[in-house]
């Protein structure tokens, strides 16, 4: 048995369903910030500071990812207010959570007076797992669907979700080698952004069921297709993560515990 033959509803508790997207997307988080709290501490922050930049940042996350979702799908959530609010039956924007995430945790960090790339570099192993996981949830709920190909390549569809999850742990090994150089401070971060936007956009993309806005190539025996929204919008963000980049390498900034334990971080 798939994973595509897994009911999506793990439990049911009367009117009460948890699905497996939300347990999956709720493991993500977990995971995510215990290796967000232990680098944190490792570089001096406090606990609580690290526990409301987490939680502002997957506020905003949430919020974004649901909000450019629903506005990409307008036609689908048009005047259901309560389906634009159902998370657990999945629907979400990773560029609009990373925006979002990077909003709130970035006007935390800037209030209490601290690096928004450090944090930006911490959050990075928690956010290609939840880009591992999620997608197994996708393909669980039989969403985010591969497309279809009349090629003989022993298979009906792209698995469009399992490639998903595939680039989060190459994102996570990337991150890893990476992280034993020492880079300076945003490297990682923007490191993340370049890859997953190379990853995502010229890999996930072309053989995944979405409409294509600027219809280059469309092949229905290969079961690709160029260019789709995210593809359009893929160079902005290979531009903005290799000139932030290079900034983080000009600036050469090391990470900042020093900072944080001299004070200047605010409780």
């Amino acid at each position: 048995m798939g994973l595509d033959a897994i009911d999506p509803v793990l439990i049911r508790l009367g009117p009460l369903a948890i699905r497996w997207y939300g347990v999956l997307m709720a493991a993500s988080v977990a995971i995510g910030f215990y290796y967000f709290r232990r680098d944190g501490l490792k570089l001096g922050y406090p606990e609580d500071f690290l526990y409301n930049a987490a939680f502002l940042a997957l506020v905003g996350g949430i919020a974004g990812a649901r909000a450019v979702y629903v506005v990409t799908n307008w036609p689908v959530y048009a005047g259901d207010w309560v389906s634009m609010l159902r998370i657990d039956q999945g629907g979400l924007s990773f560029h609009g959570g990373i925006i979002g995430g990077a909003l709130a945790g970035g006007a935390y960090a800037a209030r209490k007076r601290c690096s928004f790339e450090e944090l930006a570099d911490l959050a990075v192993p928690g956010i290609a797992v939840g880009v591992m996981l999620v997608r197994l949830a996708n393909l669980i709920n039989q969403e985010v669907m591969g497309r279809t190909v009349e090629a003989a390549l022993g298979f009906e569809r792209w698995p469009a979700q399992l490639i998903g999850s595939a680039i989060g742990l190459v994102l996570l090994v990337i991150n890893a080698r990476l992280a034993r150089r020492r880079p300076p401070v945003g490297y990682l971060f923007w490191s993340f952004v370049i890859y997953y936007s190379l990853l995502r956009g010229f890999v996930e993309e072309t053989v995944r069921e979405n409409p294509l806005y600027l219809p280059v190539v469309e092949s229905p025996v290969w079961g690709i297709g160029l260019f789709t929204l995210t593809q359009l919008v893929t160079p902005l963000f290979l531009l903005l993560g290799w000139a932030m980049r290079r900034r983080a390498v000009r600036l050469g900034r090391r990470p900042m515990g020093p900072l944080v334990r001299s004070g200047r971080v605010r409780r």
